[in-house]
């Protein structure tokens, strides 16, 4: 009787999350509002709240709400980044370990160096300014550790806005959380952070003088280098 109870319960839940994900598709229920309260669905819809906590648990691993404890569940408009951050729970188990967090980096150095060499070949003047911006602001905060991991990830994220494709800027966002567990570990070193700027003024020079090869080059040595830094400060081998 007890597998019955909760076979009805799990066709319930999927039936739930169906009508909540044509609610939240068709706009009914807006992005960044909050759902109905637990009792208000319980009382629509004819259901129990463990219904109604599984509906919400799927909708969440969906990317369509988010959800806290304590809080009425937020929706989310569907989009890329909201199916990359689905993908979050996942990421995080893959990366328990060097090889699993090795083999995203990888992935990184992979889409940002076509990033580059694309920065190079196609970047206009408002592209180049950006850049600068962001190399400048860089430059600025190597003296303060926090404020240079900010500003480095900044440089990077403008790479990925360079490409007008709005699913790589989600791809950025997802690299900067999944990763941030190892980088915040990692010392933070004024020399370190000029080693880094260099590397990135590099890459920026490099795409200045609309060489692809050179901002290639630039951009591999500089992960290459940023992975080696990671591996030191987990006694790993690179």
């Amino acid at each position: 009787m007890e597998h019955d109870t909760d076979r009805k319960d799990s066709r319930a839940s999927d039936e739930v999350v169906r009508l909540l994900s044509a609610k939240i598709q068709s706009g009914e229920y807006s992005d960044g509002s909050p759902l109905p309260a637990e009792r208000s669905l319980m009382e629509e819809l004819g259901i129990s709240r463990t219904v109604v906590r599984e509906a919400v648990q799927s909708l969440s691993k969906q990317g369509l709400v988010v959800a806290r404890p304590r809080h009425r569940p937020i929706v989310r408009k569907p989009g890329y980044e909201a199916a990359i951050s689905a993908l979050e729970s996942v990421a995080t188990h893959l990366l328990d370990n060097m090889t699993g967090v090795r083999n995203l980096f990888d992935t990184r150095i992979m889409i940002e160096a076509a990033l580059v060499r694309q920065a190079a070949k196609e970047a206009n003047r408002e592209d180049i300014a950006a850049l600068k911006s962001a190399l400048e602001a860089n430059r600025a905060a190597i003296a303060d550790s926090d404020e240079f991991y900010r500003t480095d990830n900044a440089f990077h994220g403008v790479l990925y806005d360079i490409s007008r494709n709005p699913v790589l800027p989600s791809i950025h966002k997802a690299y900067s959380t999944w990763l941030e567990p190892q980088w915040s570990q990692m010392p933070r070193l004024p020399e370190r952070n000029e080693a880094n700027y260099e590397a990135h003024r590099r890459i920026f020079d490099a795409i200045l003088l609309r060489d692809p090869d050179a901002a290639e080059d630039a951009l591999r040595e500089h992960l290459n280098n940023a992975w080696k830094q990671v591996c030191r400060t987990f006694d790993e081998q690179p």
